[in-house]
């Protein structure tokens, strides 16, 4: 029941602040891109401090430091927690979205200023073709860069193939892959309420570019799966 109550006062309070912040995003937007990846950021440093204070669920990061250089990252995605947490924690790089999102007002405004990739739901030549252009411009700016391989939000346990558009991700930006397992899924069920606990963030050690397809998506799907126990 405790659960159950902790969870609900929380939603009631992340969509009070997030639509405050999202009020205020005009204002930000007239500084530019670096405001809006500070203002993303202190939106995401809200959402974890009231999911310590309230929920008890912490994030816990272990493993590889962190490498110098643009890296592309691809993380598990098990909950809504990672997308505010892992983009703050890995300084901010540009992310890659489901086109829907870019679509909504407001919000899918201040995602492209801040950076984002939104990509289609089908795997089409056309939304490839448009995913590796929109790479290129970040590939440009030496800006890091991450994906959610397997796609939408899995319970904690699944394990499903990576997306088709990945491969083609990581051919066009050229930069070595950082996989980053997670286990969000256990604290923070999709269906369900929150748990108390931390949310364990595993960093693995980078691999390099250049890579057969079946390579990298072998070995990354294993690195992004290694808290699925």
């Amino acid at each position: 029941m405790a659960d159950v109550v902790r969870t609900w006062v929380f939603r009631i309070l992340f969509a009070i602040g997030s639509l405050l912040v999202v009020l205020v995003i005009p204002i930000v937007a007239l500084f530019g891109q670096r405001a809006m990846i500070a203002y993303s950021h202190a939106w995401a440093r809200f959402h974890g401090a009231i999911a310590r204070w309230i929920m008890g669920v912490r994030t816990q990061v272990s493993g590889a430091a962190l490498p110098h250089g643009p890296v592309l990252y691809a993380a598990k995605h098990e909950a809504m927690y990672e997308t505010l947490e892992l983009p703050y924690r890995l300084g901010g790089p540009a992310v890659v979205i489901k086109r829907e999102l870019a679509q909504i007002p407001l919000w899918g405004w201040a995602a492209r200023i801040y950076g984002a990739l939104p990509v289609d739901r089908e795997a089409s030549a056309k939304a490839l073709r448009q995913l590796m252009s929109d790479a290129a411009v970040f590939k440009d700016q030496g800006r890091s860069v991450i994906v959610f391989p397997e796609g939408s939000r899995m319970a904690h346990g699944e394990r499903p193939p990576l997306r088709s558009g990945f491969a083609g991700l990581y051919r066009a930006l050229g930069y070595p892959v950082v996989p980053i397992a997670l286990d969000s899924g256990r604290r923070w069920p999709r269906k369900g309420h929150a748990h108390a606990g931390p949310v364990r963030v595993l960093i693995g050690e980078a691999i390099p570019p250049g890579l057969p397809r079946r390579e990298i998506e072998e070995r990354v799907h294993a690195a992004i799966n290694a808290l699925n126990d």
